[in-house]
This record gives structure tokens, sequence and C-alpha cells, in this order.
């Protein structure tokens, strides 16, 4: 089981460390204005993308037919007129979202990117479906292969137009072989039905989902549209720079928790207490991927923005620690994101991310009045706090889960983010400045670790390592 994890987790890293590679290729060698306006593609693609996802391909891994070719078929049926709807919807919003951004030029691009949600709508389902049994190969190569493919395509795309142009062609590029990757790996094969009952399903499964997508465009995009838009392109590539650099490990690790559990959670839903620890694990693995990915910005940010960006963007140094907390707030809900997404409660994610939303008209008005960008990433910090705390209080009135297992590690975490938060201005005094932000993590990552008494227990299963001699819980996956 474990030696799957490790798979399904080095996959996922693999394919978004090679998406990072790109963008951090494409800063380098364009412009900043220029890497400005190829960070707005990512805003055009996930105003339809979002707005029109159904989480259809968490429905066929959730749902006790799953394995099922018709639903399989219908899904996949579905799907395709999603994607011909959103293609449609980027096409005709092109305009509309170059000239708010004040780059009427671009509009062409925009368009040509409507093609990409077309393509990704004959995505092969039964890459999705073999999750069902931690079957994960197939969905890994098709993550990675691509995203290899698309970092070499950089180059000659750069010297043949040395411009904005290299990363609308290389995004292009990824989306057609991910396309065919999923087609070759499938086992199955594709097929299409327009099932009136199937997309009923899909619809009812996934209508929370659509409109926590369409809130989680905000979340995501919305304070891009600010920066763009009030401040400039070049403010808005250190913006996307920093949020790209956190975010990708954030994604990596937020999907392969919930394509490792999900599965393991949809199983034990008739055993209750099997449920409840193994939720807790969710829970925990949540946490301890943020303290992880703390310690990783912290170490390594700065000396990755200096090696591979160069000195073109020296304003995103001391704002890398705030996008890191912010990234791990977000990434402690994936948690309770999972643990509902099982008993499918779709809308947990929804109603949580709707208080993310709530800071953005602030952020909005402190942006037009010539406010600082570090100010504005402190006011999404608080919506993310907004978030984590109204994803919990629905896990525990929705799901019914008991949190009183998760206190203490909260509890732990909570520390640390406020130890660190409290410090910037002695971490920029230190000759070294990463010192007593690590230092931090270093002494109370042990606490943290000790407080997770689930996940202790669960690894312990794996033959791992135990910091209990004694575990308690005799279930598959636990000793």
């Amino acid at each position: 089981m474990f030696k799957k994890a490790a798979l399904l987790l080095s996959g996922n890293a693999f394919g978004s460390l090679m998406l990072l590679v790109r963008n951090l290729v494409v800063a380098r060698l364009v412009s900043v204005e220029d890497y400005g306006i190829a960070a707005t593609f990512a805003i055009s693609m996930a105003i339809v993308e979002m707005a029109s996802g159904l989480g259809l391909q968490q429905l066929i891994v959730q749902d006790k037919k799953g394995e099922d070719p018709e639903l399989q078929a219908g899904l996949q049926g579905f799907n395709v007129l999603r994607g011909l709807f959103s293609g449609a919807a980027l096409f005709l919003l092109a305009h509309p979202i170059a000239n708010f951004l004040g780059i009427p030029d671009v509009a062409w691009a925009y368009q040509l990117l409507a093609l990409v949600p077309v393509i990704r709508g004959f995505e092969h389902f039964d890459i999705y479906r073999l999750n069902r049994s931690m079957e994960f190969g197939p969905l890994i190569v098709s993550k990675t292969l691509p995203a290899l493919l698309s970092v070499l395509s950089v180059w000659p795309l750069y010297v043949i137009y040395g411009d904005y142009r290299v990363m609308l062609y290389s995004v292009m590029l990824h989306w057609l072989l991910t396309l065919a990757t999923g087609q070759i790996m499938a086992k199955r094969r594709y097929q299409l039905r327009f099932t009136k009952s199937i997309m009923k399903k899909g619809f009812l499964f996934g209508w929370p989902l659509l409109i926590n997508n369409i809130i989680l465009f905000v979340v995501f995009q919305g304070d891009r549209l600010v920066i763009g838009r009030e401040l400039g392109m070049a403010m808005l590539a250190i913006f996307s720079m920093g949020i790209t650099l956190t975010l990708s490990p954030t994604l990596v690790m937020a999907s392969t928790a919930q394509q490792f559990l999900l599965p393991q959670l949809s199983a034990k839903i008739e055993d209750a207490k099997a449920f409840a620890r193994l939720a807790n694990v969710a829970l925990q693995v949540s946490l301890l991927n943020g303290l992880v990915l703390l310690l990783g910005i912290i170490c390594f940010g700065p000396w990755l923005v200096e090696l591979a960006l160069g000195q073109k963007y020296d304003a995103l140094q001391p704002l890398l620690i705030w996008f890191a907390i912010g990234q791990a707030i977000r990434v402690f809900k994936a948690g309770s994101s999972t643990v509902a997404l099982s008993k499918a409660h779709t809308s947990n994610a929804m109603i949580a991310n709707l208080l993310r939303i709530s800071v953005l008209p602030i952020a909005w008005y402190l942006a037009a009045n010539g406010a600082t960008l570090e100010l504005i990433i402190w006011v999404t910090i608080l919506g993310e706090i907004f978030s984590y705390i109204a994803s919990l209080t629905l896990l525990k009135r929705q799901v019914k889960h008991p949190l009183n297992r998760m206190w203490l590690p909260i509890g732990m975490m909570s520390l640390t983010l406020l130890l660190l938060a409290l410090l910037p201005a002695l971490w920029h005094t230190q000759e070294q400045p990463g010192f007593v932000p690590v230092l931090i993590i270093l002494v109370m990552a042990p606490f943290c670790l000790w407080s997770m008494r689930d996940l202790r227990q669960y690894f312990y299963g794996f033959g791992v390592f135990s910091f209990d001699q004694r575990p308690t819980l005799v279930l598959p996956g636990f000793r």
C-alpha cells in the first residue's frame, strides 16, 4: 500500500515539477511584462474550466457502480458536451477578458485557447476508473509524459516567437499530448453515450462542485484579475510566479492525498469506526502536507528564485513566506474536502470557499488605492483562515465526524504558523534570512508529528515507522 502511495506521489510530483520548470523557463526567457500576459492565459481558461467542472472524474471513483462500462461511457459523453460548452464560452469571452485586463491585442490568443476545453472534453475516464483498484500507473503516465514534452517544447517555441506566445503554444501542446496519452493508457475502448439518466446523475453529484468551481475561480484568479487590472502586467507576473512556486507543491500534495485516500474512505463508509479513524488520517495528512510545504518553500524558495529567475524577480523574495503560509492553510482544507467527498457531501468545499471570496472586495479596494502587493497577500491569507474554519465546522455538522482527536494537531500547526507570522522583522535583519523560520519549523515539527496520533498508527500499519509501541486500532492499513 505504501509503495502505491509513494508511486502516486512521485508521479504527481514529477508532472507538477515539469509544469513548474516550464513556467520558470518561460519567465526566465521572456520579459516580466510578457510573462504577466502569459499568466493571464491561466485566468482565461479557469473562467470556463472551473465554471463547467462537475467532478465527473471523482464520481467514477466514488460511485458504487463506477466499474459499469455504461456509466463510464455516459459520463464521457457528458464530458464532451461540457467541453464544447466551455470552449464556446471562452471564445465569446475572449475580447471582454482582454479589454478588462487592458491588453486588447491579445484577444486572439484567448480565442485560440478555446480549443483546450474542447480537447479535454474527449478525455478517457478509464484512467480514473482504475484508481478504484489502486491502479495508478495509467494516470501517472498521462500526467508526467505530456508535462515533460511540454517543457522540451519551450526552447524551440522561444526561438520561433520569443514572447508570450511561447506559453500559449506550449499549453496547447500539453493538453493535446495529455488527451493522446490517456487514450493510449486506457484498458477499455473509448465509448460515448448520451444517456439522460447518467447525465442527471452526474449533474446531481456535481452541481455543488460546479458552484464551488465558480467560487474557486474567484478565489484562485480573482486576486490576479485585480492585480493585473490595477497594478499592471509586471506586478501580475511577480504575483503569479509567487503563486506558481507555492501552489504547485500544494496541488501535488492535495491531489495525491485525495487520489490515495478517497477510494479507501469510500470503501469504509459502512464501517463507522474504521471510517472515523481513516477520516482523522486524511485530516492529519493535510496538516503534515502543509508542514512539509512550509519547510520546502522557506528552505529552497529564495534560492530557486535567485537561481532560476534572476534579478528580474528580486521583488518576489520577501513575499515568499506569505505565499507559503497562505498555501499551507489551503492544503490543510484538502483533508476535510476529501472526507466529505467520500460520503458525497460535495457542498462542503463550496460553502467553505464562499468565505474565501468574502475578502476579495477588500483586496480590490486596497489595490485601487495604492496598496502594496504584500498587504493584498495578507488579506488573502485571512480569507484562507476563514475558509479552513468553515470546512471543519461543516465536516462536523454534515458528515457528523467528531473533531476531538484533531484539536491538538490543529493547535500545534496554528502555533507554528503564528510564530512564523510574528517574526518577519527578525528574518529581515539576519545575515541568513531563512535561519529563523527554518529553526521555528524544525523545533515545532516534532511536536506537530507527535500530536498526529492516528497518522502515526496508520504509517505503523504500513511498516514505515512508529512513535507508539502499542497502537490501539486493528484495521487494514492500521496495526
